[in-house]
């Protein structure tokens, strides 16, 4: 398996190559050899191209099916790469990756707000308000006069309806619950149309329980019980806030796996940033990539029908579990452990 590997910014060149050496460890395991394919981005990419994300990486993404994706530090590139897309963004347009998959669960050993989180949020990830993904050309928001500010959501039936579906498939392997998240009281037309038509495609999955609820009860109901919740299916926006609640519930950002998927692609990305502040100081905490190539193995497994992956981010999802249940973790946590030694301590679990 060809895996691209994107070191990007601030604690990215410490927590990919954790992430990898835990993945390359797990596939080694069930006989699944992962040959990675460094490319450059980021502050590392403007040094030596003069580019943040060089036209050599995106031919090399055109090549692979998976990649991983380190965090980019955009504010911190210099004036004049600033207004343009992010890395991250270009590539999400690129190769149409159109679904966000982000989970939070508790685990055993993490302090955790609602210790009995376990959900799978779904976002679109290719419209909603967000500016850069709106429109074919320019951005969704824009200003009149210098005192007024626009901004355009799109919501469209196809994008709906392919995510919606991307929801109840995930939801059929775990426990058979999808509750469409929306703003229809508010925002009727959009945000119902985006409802109604997650509710249309419910109807191909009759073994899958459905319900619905207005985004800000959905956000008060993760906090007072969120172990009604299975799979959230919802727009860009609402995705984006909810997963982050969701992220702290269960004990930390830096626990936020996520990858980014369209039906032939996808991205292991982690839901935090660069965090600049402690970059180099070997203090970052690399669960979420971990588990976000986890998630990258598996979406592999299911579109090759190659049950190896499967097993593999099983082996990886345990070996973090028993690591932090055993007391192993970095400062974020409360721990002692540096990024590289809490990687050693996760991979002497699959050993």
């Amino acid at each position: 398996m060809r895996i691209g590997v994107i070191n990007g910014d601030g604690i990215g060149p410490e927590i990919v190559p954790v992430a990898l050496d835990v993945a390359v460890a797990a596939a080694e395991r069930v006989g699944l050899t992962l040959e990675p394919v460094p490319l450059a981005m980021g502050q590392t990419a403007i040094a030596e191209v003069g580019d943040p994300l060089p036209g050599a990486t995106l031919a090399a993404l055109d090549d692979l099916d998976c990649w991983i994706l380190g965090p980019h530090d955009s504010a911190g590139y210099p004036p004049e790469f600033r207004g343009r897309l992010t890395p991250g963004a270009v590539i999400r347009k690129r190769y149409d990756l159109y679904a966000n998959l982000r989970p939070a669960r508790a685990y055993a050993g993490v302090p955790a707000t609602t210790p009995d989180i376990d959900v799978l949020i779904v976002r679109e990830n290719s419209e909603g308000l967000y500016a850069d993904r709106n429109m074919a050309v320019g951005s969704g928001e824009f200003m009149p006069t210098p005192d007024v500010a626009l901004a355009v959501g799109v919501i469209t039936r196809a994008a709906s309806e392919r995510i919606a579906r991307v929801a109840f498939e995930r939801a059929r392997r775990r426990r058979k619950r999808v509750t469409v998240v929306h703003k229809a009281n508010v925002l009727t037309m959009t945000t119902g149309l985006f409802r109604d038509v997650c509710l249309e495609v419910a109807r191909d999955y009759p073994e899958v329980t459905v319900d619905e609820q207005h985004v800000d009860a959905m956000a008060a109901l993760l906090v007072r019980r969120p172990a009604d919740f299975d799979v959230l299916v919802t727009e860009n926006l609402f995705g984006d806030i909810l997963s982050d609640l969701a992220a702290e519930l269960a004990g930390s950002l830096g626990l936020a796996a996520s990858i980014n998927a369209s039906d032939t692609k996808a991205m292991a990305q982690a839901a935090h940033g660069a965090a600049p502040d402690i970059a180099g100081q070997d203090r970052g905490n690399p669960v979420a990539l971990i588990e976000s190539t986890a998630m990258l193995l598996d979406w592999w497994s299911q579109r090759d029908a190659d049950e190896r992956g499967a097993e593999a981010a099983v082996l990886i999802r345990a070996a973090v579990a028993a690591a932090l249940a055993g007391g192993a973790a970095t400062a974020d946590l409360g721990g002692t452990l540096g990024t590289a030694a809490f990687g050693v301590a996760v991979r002497q679990q699959i050993s």
